[in-house]
């Protein structure tokens, strides 16, 4: 069995998937720090798991609770019987991941592990150490803006090194390039110089080569992508015997779809929504710093998407992302004590209340949310405790079957990843299973 700590739900969801593409069972479940460690917590259809995948919600806390949360969950999935284990971080570094690493070697009294962080199939390359998104360095990206982490370096060596004591190092491509033995042997030779070694990837194939060289170290950091080459190398060797879950009925209603995103990604596939004649609304988060008037909003947005998803119509409510609005709201939400973080998971917590109000009132069983943090927040009102994935829509980008008496099916997406018409896909996808 395979043990990830992700440190959000829509990460979860993009490793998850690799593994359930293959035809593994993969499953998620949101890890609670205060009940796990005393051995109340219990995991819903855990046993029929091949992939298990435990949400440390993680990457808004301090370092310390950081630590904490991945220290335990990891001891969680030690006792479980893992025998690999994967730390899923952000696929740009946000986030608490010198902290993150270090509780992983910590909890499993272990000294190394290999850092992939490139995704070529969602524009995440590295050369030579530094880290480019979509063919520009980190630091001149969108995450460059980023509300909570702003990516100011590209340097991936010096971004882990300022979170850790651990000495960081790198492999190069030229290396990979060598292939998987020639990989194996140096990797081997940099574990008596370092506890973390980041390897350049430039292509998929370069996943490929770093999976054959790799796919037996103990303790893997990284993003999902290199995931999808260990699902295939694993599937040689121990072939899938999961069966697919059972889904909830089709129904006649729309589609309600939740956009917490600043992302530009987000921003496209909102302007696609509504250029394709969908329903669109800008949730006003000034309102949401005065109790009232956002009862009052929530109230009448929730009737209004009530009746458009009855009559089978798509609704979209998403954050604001003009810049102007954000910087006003944020330096309202100062004058009232709160900080950026308080503001978006107060917009996110808006976002999750209209979606459960919203599924309540119609019946409807499938949604779409994007954005972890609004994600997170979803799955906490609804009560979901765990969720199994299910098909892939886009590269990372699943959708997931929650566990209970009435599942949901939800499309979680990460609010940087998605091509422009990424939600009608969504739709369709949903539609049709």
């Amino acid at each position: 069995m395979i043990g990830i700590a992700a440190d959000d739900i829509t990460g979860a969801g993009d490793i998850g998937i690799m593994y359930a593409k293959a035809g593994y069972a993969a499953h998620i479940y949101s890890f609670s720090y205060d009940t796990d460690v005393t051995g109340e917590e219990t995991y819903p259809h855990l046993e029929d798991a091949d992939i298990v995948i435990l949400d440390t919600d993680s990457r808004f806390d301090t370092p310390e609770t950081a630590y904490a949360k991945v220290f335990a969950a990891t001891k969680r999935l030690r006792r479980q019987g893992c025998t690999q284990y994967f730390n899923k971080t952000c696929s740009v570094f946000r986030g608490n991941i010198g902290a993150e690493f270090d509780a992983m070697l910590d909890a499993l009294d272990e000294s190394f592990a290999v850092v992939v962080l490139g995704f070529p199939k969602n524009g995440r390359t590295t050369k030579s150490g530094i880290h480019y998104v979509h063919g520009k360095k980190l630091e001149e990206s969108e995450f460059r803006h980023d509300p909570v982490h702003p990516m100011t370096r590209s340097d991936l060596s010096g971004i882990l090194q300022r979170q850790t004591s651990r000495h960081v190092a790198e492999l190069h491509q030229p290396v990979i390039d060598q292939g998987a033995e020639a990989l194996r042997r140096a990797i081997a030779e940099m574990k008596t110089k370092c506890q973390y070694l980041i390897l350049d990837v430039a292509d998929q194939a370069s996943l490929r080569t770093i999976a054959q060289a790799v796919h037996d170290e103990r303790v893997i950091c990284g993003s999902s992508a290199l995931s999808e080459e260990l699902a295939a190398l694993r599937a040689e060797t121990e072939p899938p015997l999961a069966r697919p879950p059972e889904l909830p009925p089709r129904s006649e209603a729309g589609i309600f779809i939740a956009a917490g995103s600043l992302m530009p990604q987000t921003a496209a596939q909102v302007a696609d929504m509504k250029a394709s004649g969908a329903h669109v609304t800008e949730l006003d988060s000034m309102k949401l710093l005065n109790p009232a008037e956002r009862a009052h909003l929530l109230a009448s947005l929730k009737e209004e998407a009530a009746n458009r998803i009855r009559s089978g119509e798509t609704f979209v409510v998403h954050s604001s992302n003009e810049p102007g609005q954000v910087n006003e709201t944020k330096e309202a939400g100062r004058q009232l004590g709160l900080t950026n973080t308080d503001v978006s998971r107060l917009v996110s917590g808006s976002l999750a209340e209209l979606t459960a109000g919203v599924l309540a009132a119609t019946g409807q069983r499938r949604a779409i949310v994007a954005g972890g943090d609004t994600s997170a927040a979803v799955c906490a009102r609804l009560g979901v405790k765990g969720m199994r994935i299910v098909g892939e829509i886009e590269a990372g980008l699943p959708s997931c079957l929650t566990f209970g008496e009435e599942p949901i099916l939800l499309v979680l997406k990460s609010g940087s990843f998605g091509k422009p018409d990424f939600f009608r896909k969504a739709i369709d996808h949903l539609r049709n299973l």
